[in-house]
């Protein structure tokens, strides 16, 4: 089974045009492999949290924490929810056509792309200059933490750091969705200049034949990824054990009991409960 299409250029070169997608079979595959990994962890996994009286003794070593936790701000979720209705809609316009769902699908593509690198410029601007920039990256630092939380989703209780705003998985997503998401954004930008709109005048030899195909093959690539990678996030927002999370992302906070289960007060440290006048 090929993986590119290629085409020849006017030198009688072959050039790559696009990623082949008959591959997008092999993406099925990997979702039910993945569908299948994901239900046995359910299965094995011990899902440790903070034990019940560990949390009671924070509860009360704390106890000017307000009864919900503020975890998102109002920008920062709906930048979330712009970029997933932006991901979706390019989604469908891209894949239903490939299945045969023929509809004028062009436009509605790429204005979602310009609203998804719209959104990403933002994201970018916000978590810079108005969040915590590091809280979502890893590096050695979280190493113990990293150790720590194998042992307990094997069953151990081990003394190590628990996460602080944002766990390990999310961080590790984050990282693999920012290199494609960025990669998804710059291939589409670029190939605008290729296909013409209404505001861009079309110029298909700012790059090479050869170069064109390797952003078409990138973008579709990354799209393919982009496609799995949804799916999983949805996968796991949808899960009982991380409905928690999925909410604060509505309404932007979590209950103090979910935050001492979950999170390390000295790493990720809550605004006190306002006294009463």
């Amino acid at each position: 089974m090929d993986i590119f299409e290629t085409a020849m250029d006017p030198w009688g070169r072959t050039v790559l045009t696009h990623v082949a997608w008959n591959i997008t079979w092999v993406s099925v595959f990997v979702f039910i492999t993945f569908l299948v990994a994901h239900a046995s962890y359910v299965i094995l996994s011990a899902h440790r949290v903070r034990p019940k009286e560990e949390t009671d003794a924070l509860e009360e070593k704390h106890p000017n924490l307000p009864d919900r936790v503020k975890r998102h701000t109002f920008m920062a979720r709906l930048f979330h929810w712009v970029m997933a209705g932006s991901i979706f809609t390019l989604l469908g316009t891209a894949f239903f056509p490939i299945m045969g769902w023929q509809f004028d699908w062009v436009e509605i593509h790429y204005t979602a792309g310009l609203v998804l690198t719209g959104s990403i410029i933002y994201h970018i601007i916000h978590t810079t200059f108005f969040l915590d920039f590091w809280s979502i990256w890893v590096g050695p630092k979280d190493i113990p933490e990293f150790k720590a939380e194998i042992m307990r989703e094997a069953g151990h209780n081990v003394p190590g750091p628990h996460p602080a705003k944002y766990p390990i998985g999310n961080r590790l997503y984050h990282l693999v969705l920012t290199f494609v998401g960025c990669t998804v954004s710059v291939t589409g930008m670029t190939m605008l200049w290729r296909m013409g709109t209404p505001f861009i005048t079309p110029n298909p030899y700012i790059l090479g034949e050869g170069t064109w195909g390797w952003v078409y093959v990138l973008h579709g690539m990354t799209g393919l990824s982009l496609a799995g990678l949804s799916v999983a996030h949805i996968i796991f927002g949808t899960r009982p054990k991380n409905w928690w999370l999925t909410k604060s992302m509505i309404i932007g906070s979590v209950s103090k009991r979910a935050y001492l289960e979950h999170h390390e007060p000295a790493r990720w440290p809550a605004k006190p409960r306002k006294s009463k006048v």
